[in-house]
């Protein structure tokens, strides 16, 4: 009895003992215990601004604008000057910046962060996403570190930084409001990520990174909005930027398949009275002449269901797998005609300078 006695006193000290080393250790290391994190946002994002402002440089543009004020037969210009940004993506001086920027400017100036300035040479431009790419001759230059944007959810942290209004290096805090935002008519192929980091004039061409300092997109635009509005800003995800660049440095240009149709969306209605439940499917508008579209045997009025396997929902979506095709590539679409199914291949050739 004794014995008994000693090992339920032995066994209650054990667990007295037990759970107050258990205390101590959860109070310490709460990372410790299942599904309990330790990590906490941080309480300033200087260090991610730290890691990638070094790498965002001013653009400073001049272009000749005629002056509306001018008399008589003569025009008359004058020179108008604009702020914007560029990002340095590679340490042997590329520069990332918008198309817009750079379009219709009759001198570029970049200034680095370290106060140097000089006159770009532009590698190559793509106004169908709104983006050029820049070099310049200044030696091993500060990369920013890239990021991805496939990743992004609605909530994560971004900032913007830029150089609105000339005021260099200037950071807004925000966060990601949507991904994949299309149907802006701002440029031909729209995926954007939008923010409520305000984006101002100047900010065009400049970084948006995530928490890390990481660059997750292009900033480009605001929507065109009335004193009312604000808060609504949009980025080029840089994962696009990225196979941008690449052709750019590789070709000169970006060269992209093209199947020669115009789609456009169709309403839940329109697809019910149609008998299609899956609530994918297209309609096209225009099927062009001599183009791959029509050799494959699609007309106006078919509703495509599938490209390559995928249900297709959007006519953005649409656009963007035919973008991302090769000259040569084929795609396997499957349609709807009279109420009937029917498959074809269409083998994509170069998107021409004036898609038709």
């Amino acid at each position: 009895m004794t014995n008994l006695k000693s090992t339920l006193i032995f066994l209650l000290q054990s667990i007295v003992v037990g759970l107050a080393v258990a205390f101590v250790v959860v109070l310490v290391r709460p990372d410790l215990m299942p599904g309990i994190s330790a990590e906490k946002p941080p309480a300033s994002y200087a260090d991610a601004v730290d890691l990638s402002s070094p790498s965002v440089a001013n653009i400073y543009t001049k272009r000749l604008v005629q002056d509306d004020n001018s008399e008589g037969t003569r025009a008359r210009f004058r020179v108008e000057t604009s702020f914007a940004s560029a990002v340095i993506i590679d340490p042997e001086g590329y520069l990332v910046t918008n198309y817009h920027v750079v379009a219709t400017a009759a001198e570029i100036r970049v200034q680095l962060g370290d106060g140097r300035i000089t006159e770009p040479v532009t590698v190559g431009v793509d106004a169908e996403t709104d983006l050029a790419l820049l070099k310049v001759d200044l030696g091993t230059l500060p990369a920013i570190a890239i990021g991805r944007s496939d990743n992004l959810r609605i909530g994560d942290v971004v900032l913007a930084i830029g150089n609105p209004y000339g005021l260099t290096t200037s950071v807004t805090q925000g966060i990601v409001s949507a991904t994949g935002r299309g149907l802006l008519n701002l440029v031909t192929f729209e995926n954007f990520i939008q923010t409520d980091a305000a984006i101002n004039a100047g900010n065009s061409g400049g970084a948006l990174i995530n928490s890390q300092g990481e660059l997750v997109g292009i900033n480009t635009a605001v929507l065109a909005q009335d004193p009312g509005t604000e808060g609504i800003g949009f980025a080029i995800p840089v994962d696009l930027v990225r196979g941008v660049v690449d052709q750019i440095k590789r070709n000169g240009r970006v060269v992209r398949g093209y199947m020669g149709l115009l789609p456009d969306d169709l309403t839940n209605s329109e697809r019910a009275a149609m008998g299609i439940e899956s609530g994918n499917g297209i309609l096209l508008t225009d099927v062009y002449t001599a183009g791959p579209a029509e050799a494959a045997g699609l007309r106006v009025g078919d509703i495509i269901l599938e490209m390559n396997g995928q249900p297709v929902f959007s006519q953005r979506q649409a656009l963007l797998i035919s973008a991302s095709t090769q000259p040569g590539d084929t795609v396997e679409v499957i349609g709807l005609r009279d109420g009937q199914r029917f498959q074809t291949t269409v083998t994509a050739v170069e998107r021409p300078d004036e898609p038709r």
